[in-house]
């Protein structure tokens, strides 16, 4: 793989662009798109995205474009940032206008919703198999990659010259990216691991404390575990940055969305009313719809992951699912609980 330059970057949130500015700054050419003229128009004013990552200035390399297909005809690479519930149709939108062989990666964590599909499957039903496909995962708060902070990320793809490639282009100083071929697990830690920080923060809101957040994360971690070993993934992966690393990122950081939200519901909040309050879109919420649907269907128990997609979906009490939780059956720390 001779290049992946200029790389397209599809979505202009925060981790959107904290990952275009990640690789533009490797002096690398980088296209960013976005939906919206006037948000286009702002950023391609004041080479900033004052909407997300304000202050934060673009490298010479960046520029912002939005016209999707002429950048796709120009793109070597594509990287797409979007939410979960978007991602089947941005890569209906992309397929049309993509070489048959230009490699693919995204940084969304998630299942595709309505079916719990992973998103790589998603990704090859729609483009096909002539693509190489990468997933981009690991504990990265978006404002700290944009700020050259040390950050460390996975990079899982079945093509080891692409995930190398890609490891390349946006490896630095302060961003380092590892490879695995491992990309059952890389997603299914980047997934899981926002339901369970959705169900730390309802915990800590309730004021439960340092302890029970230390709890609901070890045992969150033998749940993510079942699931994994059920499914095939590798358990080495979940150790490693895109499992425990993000799981504790996501679980014990107010920057987390998932966090946030659980604070909110935690706090006295309906979930209408926390959704609303953070204005923005919680992955989490998402996922603990697919991955319960994944845990039955696998026959195992999640009883963590049951209990959040009680409250989010089923008004369930916050203080009562706890109360559930710590009233479950005595049982030896390996067992599935």
């Amino acid at each position: 793989m001779d290049t992946l330059f200029p790389t397209l970057v599809i979505g202009a949130g925060a981790w959107g662009t904290a990952l275009a500015i990640a690789i533009a700054r490797n002096n690398h050419e980088v296209l960013l798109w976005g939906r919206g003229a006037e948000h286009i128009t702002e950023m391609q004013a004041e080479s900033c995205n004052d909407r997300y990552l304000p202050g934060l200035s673009f490298p010479n390399t960046l520029n912002v474009t939005e016209n999707l297909e002429q950048a796709l005809a120009l793109a070597k690479h594509v990287l797409v940032s979007v939410p979960s519930t978007a991602f089947p149709a941005m890569l209906n939108d992309m397929k049309s206008f993509i070489a048959k062989d230009l490699p693919v990666s995204w940084a969304t964590k998630g299942l595709t919703p309505g079916t719990g599909q992973f998103l790589y499957d998603t990704a090859t039903e729609i483009l096909g198999d002539s693509h190489p496909l990468a997933v981009i995962s690991g504990p990265s708060f978006a404002t700290e990659v944009a700020k050259n902070l040390p950050t460390a990320i996975t990079i899982a793809a079945r093509d080891e010259t692409f995930s190398t490639a890609l490891a390349s282009a946006m490896h630095s100083p302060t961003l380092r990216a590892y490879t695995t071929n491992d990309v059952l697990g890389v997603q299914l830690g980047g997934t899981v691991k926002n339901v369970m920080a959705i169900a730390a923060g309802i915990a800590d809101g309730l004021g439960y404390g340092a302890n029970t957040r230390a709890a609901l994360i070890t045992r969150g971690m033998s749940e993510i575990l079942r699931l994994a070993e059920s499914l095939g993934a590798k358990t080495e992966t979940l150790f490693g940055l895109s499992g425990i690393g993000d799981l504790i990122l996501t679980c014990t950081d107010d920057q987390s969305r998932n966090r946030q939200l659980g604070l909110a519901i935690g706090r006295g909040l309906s979930v209408e009313q926390a959704v609303a309050e953070l204005g923005k879109t919680v992955e989490g919420m998402h996922a603990a719809r697919e991955v319960m649907m994944r845990a039955q269907q696998a026959g195992i128990e999640m009883p963590i992951v049951e209990q959040v997609f009680k409250i989010l979906f089923e008004g369930y009490e916050p203080r009562k699912a706890v109360q559930e939780l710590l009233s479950r059956d005595q049982k030896s720390e390996g067992s599935q609980d």
